[in-house]
């Protein structure tokens, strides 16, 4: 199996600890690090659209995407985010690949880097085990 991880730039001081994690929980369940590639986007809007074209390849298991929002004094998280998660149902339902939803949506920065320490409560450990297990289900569906 291989997996693509789509990372977001921004807030690279919170997705860089959601990737490790990533890494981390399908180097756990076996994936060699050699199956797994990073894509960079450049903040949570694009996740979605990455996701969909690498999925559409046809040469991965899943997809995980890790990003982070940090509201703010204006309406463009709640945009953001809405679209974000949306996005990312969309190209999971439109390309038939698991798709995961590693965006943390918080209202601090404390709040996004206490959700991506170490081990497995790290949420992008969560989205790699989460694409992880849809991807035996897909596979045993097929």
């Amino acid at each position: 199996m291989r997996f693509a991880l789509v990372v977001s730039r921004y807030h690279a001081f919170v997705t860089d600890r959601l990737e490790a994690g990533a890494r981390a929980a399908l180097e756990d369940a076996g994936i060699p690090e050699t199956d797994v590639v990073t894509f960079a986007v450049p903040g949570a809007f694009e996740l979605a659209q990455a996701a969909a074209r690498i999925a559409s390849t046809g040469a991965w298991s899943g997809v995980v995407c890790v990003g982070c929002l940090i509201r703010g004094e204006t309406p463009h998280f709640d945009y953001i985010a809405q679209a974000a998660s949306h996005g990312i149902m969309l190209a999971a339902q439109m390309t038939q690949v698991p798709i995961s939803f590693g965006l943390l949506t918080t209202n601090t920065a404390e709040e996004a880097l206490a959700r991506a320490g170490g081990g497995p409560s790290n949420k992008g450990h969560e989205a790699a085990t989460a694409a992880l297990e849809m991807a035996r289900l897909y596979g045993r569906l097929s």
